[in-house]
């Protein structure tokens, strides 16, 4: 699984002057992105983590590049005006401590050519394609098996043509210090020579760490190195990379339901992977990324556990509740939905002390109450739901649970379908242990639920009989930490689908993620306003992730009805789960955007206009 990339992007463009004025080449526009961010959009689908890219001309250009998807890192060429290229990769090199891809900034591409060097069982491999008659090809030399011999501009010096150079190469980390080894021993002779040349002179005195060539005879791409290039590009190639990417996309359905939410095709295609044993170390690597990255969404990995289970986020919530609580020990669970109500069920079946503390499902948390029960009841844990996801009500947990912080009491938060949008830090808001799953806002496919835990009070359940097997906290935590395996096989598409999922959250950011969520239901608000219907929470009271609606009166109406005409065009809604309220759910997570909720709403509208008439 390659995770880091280097882009070459410090040369000056002095071909393309004319058309790009004061600023890099790999700025100009094709569609409404650059090239730069075309490609850096390719690399984050295909799970590119970090992305180095080699400046010098025009350098500070790039800096509203790595503001924009805070997964950039910035290597600048101080001599890029009297260097080549092979003298930017060095310095990049540098930064970089794993195997990568190595790109050239200024090219247009097919995707399709990252995931087949993804997919390729070697470490080093370069792209190479059919003749595209650009007039500036580099020609690749090879043997008969296809290893990397040499390359040239000049055809005559080539002995057994295969193919032209693409500019995209995976390298493995040992390869690219054999590089720049290389460079090092004579500095003043490499600097001055492309990165290419100097893949090849290194690969043709291998006996084993060779460059293999990969050619797709017919690849969509193009260098744009003049005005010649940029036409080529504009008139044909782009427009059939296009086409050739839209023919790979998922139908989009758009779930409105509460969870699963529609995911990206980069996350559902991230499960497209290598069959792998889940007790490889290349596994338990990803799996211990996920967990860091999880806990850094929490608060902090410092003081932030992650531990991961096959199963939902009711799993989860089991989890806490019958690994967290001793025998001895008296639990409050606060009951204002189905969720809540679901959490002292899984109590009852595991025969734990506990009180179900019973508020409305629609009407915000007394808290003074709540801690009124808390202070008589010589309570050790207290359990709730954040988000109810019954309703859309979301709870003020932060402000019970830092009473509890300030008691001594426990506190176990169902948080389902609060992380990753709502903004959660669980040291600052008293949150020993909170629950979550890998399908709601974080984006990924379900399958995963996991636990994040406060570390002082995760060392603390050694000391409880274990009460549960497969769902056990602290047993899944310590063989995790030992052996940074699962006990038990774990889903692992799922997995990779997550680390595809975490990769995009952090580049949109929990911020914008809850804005883009917001700016949605702000439509469906307006739309519900316009067509006469009601909330059953008040909107000041709102989460802005699940809005309970009240169903019509008029017996025309029926929800089935409803749910199938929105699913013909692409939506999926949900039913209520309240007994005393009829109602039904629209969510507005996921990979879903205004204009998706535009359209649903213009749907609704419609539909109960004809309804009316």
């Amino acid at each position: 699984m390659i995770k880091k990339a280097i882009i070459l992007a410090a040369g000056m463009g002095t071909r393309i002057n004319d058309i790009i004025k004061e600023q890099p080449k790999c700025f100009l526009k094709l569609g409404d992105k650059s090239l730069i961010e075309h490609s850096i959009d390719k690399l984050i689908y295909h799970g590119v983590e970090e992305i180095i890219i080699g400046t010098g001309h025009l350098a500070s250009a790039f800096n509203e590049i790595k503001d924009k998807y805070k997964c950039i890192t910035i290597v600048k060429n101080e001599e890029y005006a009297t260097t080549s290229s092979m003298a930017t990769l060095a310095r990049c090199i540098e930064q970089c401590s794993d195997d990568a891809y190595i790109l050239e900034a200024d090219l247009i591409y097919d995707s399709i050519g990252i995931f087949a060097l993804k997919n390729h069982f070697l470490d080093n491999v370069m792209l190479a394609s059919g003749f595209t008659n650009s007039t500036d090809e580099v020609w690749l030399d090879a043997d008969k098996d296809m290893w990397l011999l040499y390359l040239s501009k000049d055809k005559l010096k080539i002995n057994n043509l295969v193919g032209e150079l693409v500019g995209i190469t995976k390298l493995s980390e040992e390869f690219m210090h054999k590089m720049l080894a290389l460079y090092n021993t004579n500095i003043d002779k490499y600097k001055i020579k492309d990165y290419e040349s100097v893949i090849a002179e290194v690969s043709a005195h291998e006996i084993e760490d060779k460059v293999k060539i990969l050619k797709l005879e017919n690849y969509l791409w193009r260098e744009i190195d003049c005005k010649e290039h940029l036409e080529m590009a504009l008139k044909k190639v782009y427009p059939d990379i296009i086409e050739s990417e839209e023919s790979r996309t998922v139908k989009r359905n758009i779930l409105l339901n509460p969870g699963p939410a529609t995911t990206t095709d980069s996350v559902k295609y991230a499960q497209c992977c290598p069959d792998i044993c889940p007790r490889e170390k290349e596994f338990g690597k990803l799996m211990e990324w996920i967990s860091l990255e999880l806990a850094d969404m929490a608060g902090g990995s410092e003081k932030i556990e992650t531990v991961l289970f096959g199963g939902s986020g009711t799993a989860a919530d089991e989890v806490i509740i019958s690994s967290c609580v001793p025998k001895d020990g008296k639990i409050l669970i606060i009951n204002n939905g189905a969720y809540g109500k679901r959490l002292c069920k899984i109590a009852s079946v595991y025969h734990l002390n506990y009180t179900e503390y019973v508020s409305s499902t629609y009407e915000p948390l007394d808290i003074n109450a709540v801690i009124q029960e808390l202070e008589k009841g010589q309570y050790t844990h207290l359990a709730m739901v954040y988000h109810e996801t019954t309703t859309g009500l979301l709870n003020p947990a932060p402000e019970i649970c830092r009473y509890c912080k300030e008691h001594n009491i426990v506190t176990l938060i169902d948080a389902v379908s609060a992380f990753a949008a709502v903004d959660i830090d669980m040291i600052r808001d008293g949150f020993d242990f909170i629950t979550s799953t890998s399908n709601k806002n974080i984006q990924g496919m379900a399958g995963l639920g996991f636990v994040l835990c406060n570390k002082e009070e995760l060392d603390k359940l050694k000391n409880i009989p274990m009460n549960n097997y497969y769902l056990n906290l602290y047993d899944q935590y310590i063989n995790f930490k030992n052996t940074y395996q699962m006990r038990f096989t774990p889903p692992v598409q799922t997995a990779y689908a997550l680390y595809q999922a975490i990769l995009e959250t952090k580049v949109e950011t929990i911020n914008k993620r809850y804005e883009r969520y917001k700016a949605c239901w702000n439509i469906l608000y307006n739309g519900i306003n316009e067509i006469g219907l009601k909330m059953l929470v008040k909107k000041e009271y709102q989460s802005k992730l699940i809005t309970a609606i009240i169903e019509p009166e008029d017996k025309r109406y029926n929800f089935n009805d409803f749910h199938d005409k929105a699913m013909k065009l692409g939506f999926t809604i949900y039913p209520g789960k309240l007994s005393d309220a009829n109602t039904f759910r629209i969510a507005n997570i996921g990979d879903i955007y205004p204009d998706d909720m535009s359209r649903f709403v213009s749907f609704m509208k419609k539909y109960f206009e004809f309804l009316g008439e």
